[in-house]
């Protein structure tokens, strides 16, 4: 749809209107045809109504639903409101631009979100990796210091054993 909008716009600018005059040699030969009947215009807006409710969303369907009822309706057909789908068409357009803008947002949002998990996610691997280093170095020490305090009281024995002998020989 939005992409139908931007040809429509291209399509009526002023610069388009130039070029497809320098385009044709002659008045005379014309490819645009001047008189198109309501019903005509009607019938050809009610099938591409038809045709976009087969591609869109589910909840885009009852307003499309709404806008064939508008065209095949006996009071559309007798006053002409044909003004009144287009006018319910481009508001959908704006809807639906609307809507574009918004999901653009919530995606950098979340994106911006996960970005920031990742970081906080790897600050805590790495904090936890720390940690454990740290405990590995304390169990290191805890080992180290256990069997320094058995080599120290093997020399503790072994010293009051030779005080005793000592002791023993006096």
């Amino acid at each position: 749809l939005v992409a139908l909008a931007d040809t429509i716009t291209v399509l009526n600018d002023d610069d388009a209107l130039d070029l497809f005059k320098k385009t044709l040699p002659s008045t005379a030969s014309s490819l645009l045809q001047l008189r198109v009947s309501a019903s005509s215009q009607k019938a050809c807006a009610l099938s591409l109504i038809r045709d976009l409710r087969q591609r869109v969303e589910h909840a885009q369907r009852p307003t499309l639903d709404l806008m064939a009822l508008t065209l095949t309706g006996k009071k559309a057909l007798s006053q002409g409101g044909f003004d009144k789908v287009v006018k319910m068409i481009n508001d959908m357009v704006a809807m639906m631009k609307q809507e574009q803008l918004d999901d653009e947002h919530k995606k950098s949002y979340c994106a911006d979100q996960l970005d920031a998990g990742e970081d906080k996610k790897k600050g805590l691997e790495r904090t936890v990796k720390d940690t454990e280093t740290g405990i590995e170095d304390a169990k290191e020490g805890i080992a180290t210091l256990m069997q320094e305090i058995e080599a120290l009281g093997a020399g503790i024995k072994a010293v009051d054993k030779s005080v005793a002998e000592a002791t023993d020989q006096r």
